[in-house]
Protein backbone atom coordinates (compact mmCIF):
# COMPACT_ATOMS: atom_id res chain seq x y z
CA UNK A 1 0.00 0.00 0.00
CA UNK A 2 1.30 3.58 -1.01
CA UNK A 3 0.40 5.84 1.55
CA UNK A 4 0.11 9.35 -0.32
CA UNK A 5 1.06 12.06 2.42
CA UNK A 6 0.30 15.97 0.60
CA UNK A 7 1.38 18.41 2.67
CA UNK A 8 0.73 22.24 2.78
CA UNK A 9 3.80 23.33 4.20
CA UNK A 10 2.32 26.95 5.59
CA UNK A 11 -0.84 25.32 7.52
CA UNK A 12 -1.46 25.25 11.03
CA UNK A 13 1.23 25.77 13.56
CA UNK A 14 1.87 22.41 14.50
CA UNK A 15 6.04 21.04 14.17
CA UNK A 16 5.10 19.03 10.65
CA UNK A 17 8.99 18.44 10.85
CA UNK A 18 9.10 16.65 14.41
CA UNK A 19 5.51 14.74 13.23
CA UNK A 20 6.91 13.26 9.88
CA UNK A 21 10.34 12.41 11.16
CA UNK A 22 8.50 9.87 13.78
CA UNK A 23 5.94 8.67 10.81
CA UNK A 24 8.96 8.37 8.65
CA UNK A 25 10.34 5.98 10.93
CA UNK A 26 7.61 3.79 11.63
CA UNK A 27 7.12 3.33 7.76
CA UNK A 28 11.59 1.82 7.95
CA UNK A 29 9.74 -0.85 9.59
CA UNK A 30 6.74 -1.65 7.01
CA UNK A 31 6.74 -3.00 3.47
CA UNK A 32 3.89 0.02 2.60
CA UNK A 33 5.42 2.81 0.87
CA UNK A 34 5.27 6.74 2.47
CA UNK A 35 5.06 9.40 -0.18
CA UNK A 36 5.52 12.69 0.76
CA UNK A 37 4.17 15.75 -1.14
CA UNK A 38 4.25 18.80 -0.57
CA UNK A 39 2.47 21.74 -2.46
CA UNK A 40 3.26 24.89 -3.33
CA UNK A 41 0.29 27.00 -4.94
CA UNK A 42 -3.75 26.97 -5.02
CA UNK A 43 -4.94 24.07 -6.65
CA UNK A 44 -1.65 21.88 -7.08
CA UNK A 45 -3.44 19.34 -3.90
CA UNK A 46 -6.26 18.02 -6.38
CA UNK A 47 -4.02 17.54 -9.07
CA UNK A 48 -1.31 15.63 -6.85
CA UNK A 49 -4.39 13.60 -5.36
CA UNK A 50 -6.02 13.07 -8.96
CA UNK A 51 -2.59 11.57 -10.27
CA UNK A 52 -2.10 9.25 -7.78
CA UNK A 53 -5.73 7.68 -7.33
CA UNK A 54 -5.68 7.20 -11.22
CA UNK A 55 -2.73 5.40 -11.02
CA UNK A 56 -2.78 3.30 -8.03
CA UNK A 57 -6.93 3.47 -7.37
CA UNK A 58 -7.63 1.34 -3.79
CA UNK A 59 -3.79 1.18 -3.56
CA UNK A 60 -3.54 3.79 -2.12
CA UNK A 61 -4.75 6.17 0.18
CA UNK A 62 -4.37 9.89 -0.15
CA UNK A 63 -3.52 11.50 3.22
CA UNK A 64 -4.20 15.12 3.72
CA UNK A 65 -2.00 17.44 5.71
CA UNK A 66 -3.39 20.47 6.21
CA UNK A 67 -6.20 22.59 6.59
CA UNK A 68 -10.39 22.55 4.96
CA UNK A 69 -8.44 23.94 1.82
CA UNK A 70 -6.24 20.82 1.59
CA UNK A 71 -9.23 18.63 2.06
CA UNK A 72 -11.13 20.19 -0.05
CA UNK A 73 -8.54 19.98 -3.00
CA UNK A 74 -7.93 16.37 -2.50
CA UNK A 75 -11.58 15.67 -2.14
CA UNK A 76 -11.82 16.89 -6.23
CA UNK A 77 -9.13 15.42 -7.04
CA UNK A 78 -10.46 11.67 -5.84
CA UNK A 79 -14.07 11.68 -6.52
CA UNK A 80 -15.18 8.79 -7.92
CA UNK A 81 -12.23 7.28 -8.03
CA UNK A 82 -11.18 3.67 -5.34
CA UNK A 83 -8.78 5.78 -3.40
CA UNK A 84 -9.49 6.89 -0.19
CA UNK A 85 -8.81 10.34 1.60
CA UNK A 86 -7.41 10.33 5.19
CA UNK A 87 -7.42 13.33 7.32
CA UNK A 88 -4.34 14.50 9.51
CA UNK A 89 -5.92 17.58 11.14
CA UNK A 90 -2.99 20.19 10.72
CA UNK A 91 -4.46 23.36 9.60
CA UNK A 92 -5.65 26.37 11.41
CA UNK A 93 -9.51 25.28 11.42
CA UNK A 94 -9.86 21.55 11.16
CA UNK A 95 -13.58 21.96 10.59
CA UNK A 96 -14.47 19.10 8.76
CA UNK A 97 -11.81 16.96 10.99
CA UNK A 98 -13.53 17.40 13.74
CA UNK A 99 -17.41 15.77 12.16
CA UNK A 100 -14.71 13.05 11.19
CA UNK A 101 -13.38 12.50 14.69
CA UNK A 102 -16.47 13.57 16.47
CA UNK A 103 -14.90 16.35 18.70
CA UNK A 104 -14.29 20.19 18.28
CA UNK A 105 -11.06 19.85 20.28
CA UNK A 106 -9.04 18.51 17.82
CA UNK A 107 -5.55 17.03 19.03
CA UNK A 108 -3.32 15.74 15.62
CA UNK A 109 -1.29 13.56 18.16
CA UNK A 110 -3.76 11.80 19.12
CA UNK A 111 -5.09 11.30 15.69
CA UNK A 112 -1.89 9.72 13.93
CA UNK A 113 -1.31 7.52 17.08
CA UNK A 114 -5.24 5.95 16.35
CA UNK A 115 -4.41 5.11 12.66
CA UNK A 116 -1.42 3.63 14.12
CA UNK A 117 1.07 5.66 12.33
CA UNK A 118 3.50 5.98 15.32
CA UNK A 119 3.87 2.07 16.61
CA UNK A 120 3.39 0.58 12.71
CA UNK A 121 0.42 -1.11 13.17
CA UNK A 122 -1.40 0.86 10.44
CA UNK A 123 -5.35 0.14 11.04
CA UNK A 124 -8.61 1.92 9.52
CA UNK A 125 -11.65 1.68 8.29
CA UNK A 126 -12.98 2.71 5.09
CA UNK A 127 -16.37 4.25 4.66
CA UNK A 128 -17.76 6.14 1.51
CA UNK A 129 -19.65 9.58 2.36
CA UNK A 130 -21.55 12.27 0.02
CA UNK A 131 -20.45 14.92 -1.61
CA UNK A 132 -21.99 18.75 -2.72
CA UNK A 133 -21.52 18.95 -6.76
CA UNK A 134 -21.88 22.48 -7.23
CA UNK A 135 -21.56 23.77 -10.92
CA UNK A 136 -19.49 20.76 -11.29
CA UNK A 137 -17.14 21.42 -8.51
CA UNK A 138 -17.27 19.08 -5.27
CA UNK A 139 -17.63 20.64 -1.39
CA UNK A 140 -17.24 17.67 1.55
CA UNK A 141 -18.03 20.21 4.05
CA UNK A 142 -20.51 23.48 3.59
CA UNK A 143 -21.11 25.83 1.25
CA UNK A 144 -22.37 29.21 2.96
CA UNK A 145 -23.93 32.26 1.74
CA UNK A 146 -24.05 35.56 3.16
CA UNK A 147 -22.08 36.96 6.53
CA UNK A 148 -20.51 33.41 7.56
CA UNK A 149 -18.83 34.03 4.19
CA UNK A 150 -17.90 37.94 4.63
CA UNK A 151 -16.31 36.44 8.23
CA UNK A 152 -14.42 34.20 6.75
CA UNK A 153 -12.82 36.59 4.32
CA UNK A 154 -12.13 38.72 7.05
CA UNK A 155 -10.72 35.50 9.24
CA UNK A 156 -8.49 34.64 6.40
CA UNK A 157 -6.87 38.47 6.29
CA UNK A 158 -6.75 38.21 10.35
CA UNK A 159 -5.13 34.96 10.16
CA UNK A 160 -2.47 35.16 7.36
CA UNK A 161 -1.29 38.74 9.07
CA UNK A 162 -1.15 37.23 12.42
CA UNK A 163 -0.91 32.98 12.40
CA UNK A 164 -0.27 32.78 15.89
CA UNK A 165 -3.85 33.68 16.33
CA UNK A 166 -4.91 30.38 14.88
CA UNK A 167 -8.95 29.28 13.73
CA UNK A 168 -9.98 32.37 16.80
CA UNK A 169 -9.16 34.24 13.72
CA UNK A 170 -12.66 33.68 12.50
CA UNK A 171 -14.12 34.66 15.94
CA UNK A 172 -12.08 38.23 15.67
CA UNK A 173 -13.54 39.00 12.17
CA UNK A 174 -16.98 38.81 13.17
CA UNK A 175 -16.61 42.06 14.46
CA UNK A 176 -16.15 44.10 11.75
CA UNK A 177 -18.57 42.24 9.84
CA UNK A 178 -21.28 42.63 12.69
CA UNK A 179 -20.94 46.84 12.35
CA UNK A 180 -22.85 46.92 8.90
CA UNK A 181 -26.33 46.02 8.47
CA UNK A 182 -26.78 41.87 7.88
CA UNK A 183 -29.49 42.11 4.63
CA UNK A 184 -28.00 40.68 1.60
CA UNK A 185 -30.24 39.25 -1.26
CA UNK A 186 -30.76 36.15 -2.90
CA UNK A 187 -32.71 33.90 -5.16
CA UNK A 188 -33.64 29.95 -4.90
CA UNK A 189 -35.46 27.50 -6.08
CA UNK A 190 -34.53 24.22 -3.86
CA UNK A 191 -36.05 20.86 -3.65
CA UNK A 192 -36.29 19.90 -0.22
CA UNK A 193 -36.84 16.26 1.75
CA UNK A 194 -39.51 16.17 4.95
CA UNK A 195 -37.94 13.39 6.71
CA UNK A 196 -41.32 12.77 8.46
CA UNK A 197 -43.21 12.28 5.69
CA UNK A 198 -40.62 11.15 3.14
CA UNK A 199 -41.52 13.62 0.22
CA UNK A 200 -39.98 16.26 -1.51
CA UNK A 201 -41.21 19.33 -1.58
CA UNK A 202 -40.10 22.83 -3.33
CA UNK A 203 -38.60 25.87 -1.75
CA UNK A 204 -38.65 29.08 -3.60
CA UNK A 205 -37.89 32.66 -3.11
CA UNK A 206 -36.83 35.66 -5.39
CA UNK A 207 -34.66 38.27 -3.98
CA UNK A 208 -34.40 37.01 -0.59
CA UNK A 209 -33.50 39.36 2.37
CA UNK A 210 -31.39 37.04 4.30
CA UNK A 211 -28.56 37.17 6.70
CA UNK A 212 -26.68 33.85 6.05
CA UNK A 213 -27.70 30.39 4.91
CA UNK A 214 -25.57 27.19 5.21
CA UNK A 215 -26.17 23.89 3.15
CA UNK A 216 -24.18 21.22 5.09
CA UNK A 217 -22.61 18.19 4.37
CA UNK A 218 -20.70 18.03 7.49
CA UNK A 219 -21.23 20.02 10.84
CA UNK A 220 -18.61 23.09 11.75
CA UNK A 221 -17.49 25.90 9.64
CA UNK A 222 -15.56 28.89 10.19
CA UNK A 223 -13.37 28.06 12.80
CA UNK A 224 -15.93 25.89 14.97
CA UNK A 225 -19.60 27.32 14.08
CA UNK A 226 -21.84 24.68 14.14
CA UNK A 227 -25.17 25.08 11.94
CA UNK A 228 -25.45 21.35 11.46
CA UNK A 229 -25.02 19.02 14.40
CA UNK A 230 -26.66 16.41 13.72
CA UNK A 231 -25.56 16.02 9.99
CA UNK A 232 -24.72 13.13 8.30
CA UNK A 233 -22.25 12.25 6.30
CA UNK A 234 -23.64 9.54 4.03
CA UNK A 235 -27.63 9.78 4.26
CA UNK A 236 -28.00 11.37 0.86
CA UNK A 237 -29.66 14.67 2.27
CA UNK A 238 -27.72 18.06 2.93
CA UNK A 239 -28.91 19.75 6.23
CA UNK A 240 -29.65 23.31 5.59
CA UNK A 241 -29.79 26.40 8.06
CA UNK A 242 -31.04 30.03 6.87
CA UNK A 243 -31.61 33.44 8.88
CA UNK A 244 -33.36 36.27 7.52
CA UNK A 245 -32.03 39.52 7.70
CA UNK A 246 -31.08 40.87 10.63
CA UNK A 247 -30.06 44.14 12.30
CA UNK A 248 -26.90 44.09 15.22
CA UNK A 249 -29.36 43.65 18.06
CA UNK A 250 -30.97 40.70 16.62
CA UNK A 251 -27.88 39.11 15.79
CA UNK A 252 -25.97 39.39 18.51
CA UNK A 253 -27.63 36.58 20.98
CA UNK A 254 -27.72 34.20 18.08
CA UNK A 255 -23.77 34.09 17.82
CA UNK A 256 -23.34 32.27 20.35
CA UNK A 257 -26.39 29.57 19.85
CA UNK A 258 -24.81 29.46 16.21
CA UNK A 259 -21.13 28.49 17.83
CA UNK A 260 -22.59 25.91 19.93
CA UNK A 261 -24.97 24.38 17.50
CA UNK A 262 -28.09 25.12 19.64
CA UNK A 263 -29.68 27.69 16.97
CA UNK A 264 -32.72 26.38 16.10
CA UNK A 265 -36.45 27.34 14.62
CA UNK A 266 -37.44 26.42 18.26
CA UNK A 267 -34.91 28.85 19.74
CA UNK A 268 -35.80 32.15 17.28
CA UNK A 269 -38.14 33.07 14.98
CA UNK A 270 -35.42 34.55 12.40
CA UNK A 271 -34.10 30.54 11.89
CA UNK A 272 -35.45 28.50 9.41
CA UNK A 273 -33.66 24.76 8.72
CA UNK A 274 -34.31 21.59 7.13
CA UNK A 275 -33.01 18.86 4.63
CA UNK A 276 -32.19 19.58 0.92
CA UNK A 277 -31.19 17.39 -2.14
CA UNK A 278 -30.58 19.35 -5.13
CA UNK A 279 -31.41 23.13 -6.19
CA UNK A 280 -30.45 26.70 -7.85
CA UNK A 281 -29.63 30.02 -6.27
CA UNK A 282 -28.76 33.30 -8.43
CA UNK A 283 -28.42 36.79 -8.11
CA UNK A 284 -31.21 38.29 -10.03
CA UNK A 285 -29.46 41.14 -11.16
CA UNK A 286 -26.07 39.50 -12.33
CA UNK A 287 -23.60 40.07 -9.50
CA UNK A 288 -21.47 37.51 -7.59
CA UNK A 289 -22.80 35.66 -5.04
CA UNK A 290 -21.67 35.91 -1.76
CA UNK A 291 -20.49 32.46 -0.98
CA UNK A 292 -17.80 29.83 -0.47
CA UNK A 293 -17.31 26.13 -0.23
CA UNK A 294 -14.93 24.65 2.42
CA UNK A 295 -14.13 28.33 3.40
CA UNK A 296 -13.05 28.92 -0.44
CA UNK A 297 -14.70 31.86 -2.15
CA UNK A 298 -16.19 31.25 -5.28
CA UNK A 299 -17.20 34.25 -7.50
CA UNK A 300 -20.38 32.66 -9.58
CA UNK A 301 -23.92 34.72 -9.84
CA UNK A 302 -25.37 30.86 -10.16
CA UNK A 303 -24.89 27.66 -8.16
CA UNK A 304 -26.77 24.79 -9.44
CA UNK A 305 -25.71 21.86 -7.29
CA UNK A 306 -27.16 18.41 -5.73
CA UNK A 307 -25.66 15.91 -3.30
CA UNK A 308 -23.75 13.40 -5.15
CA UNK A 309 -24.14 9.79 -2.71
CA UNK A 310 -21.14 8.12 -1.36
CA UNK A 311 -18.86 10.31 -3.55
CA UNK A 312 -15.60 9.91 -1.86
CA UNK A 313 -13.94 7.12 0.45
CA UNK A 314 -12.89 8.19 3.67
CA UNK A 315 -10.79 6.38 6.09
CA UNK A 316 -12.40 6.37 9.56
CA UNK A 317 -10.66 5.25 12.75
CA UNK A 318 -11.34 1.70 14.12
CA UNK A 319 -13.54 1.65 17.65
Amino acid sequence: MKYVFIVNPIAGNDDKSKIFSRIKSTFRQLDDEMIIEETHQHGEAKDIAKRYADKFGSDCVIVSCGGDGTVHEIANGIAGTDAPLMVLPLGTGNDFAKKVYGTKKINVENVIKAFGFYNGRIKYDIKPIDLIDYNGEKCINVMSFGVDTLVEIMGKKIANKFPFIGHQAYNIGIIPVLMKPLHYKLSYDITCFDKETNEEYQMKCDDKDYALLAICNASYYGGGFCPAPNSILDDGLLDFTMIDGLSLAEAVPLILKYSEGTLTEETSKRVHQGYIKSGRIWMSDGSNLLGNCDGEDFYYNEVNFKVEQKALKICMIKD
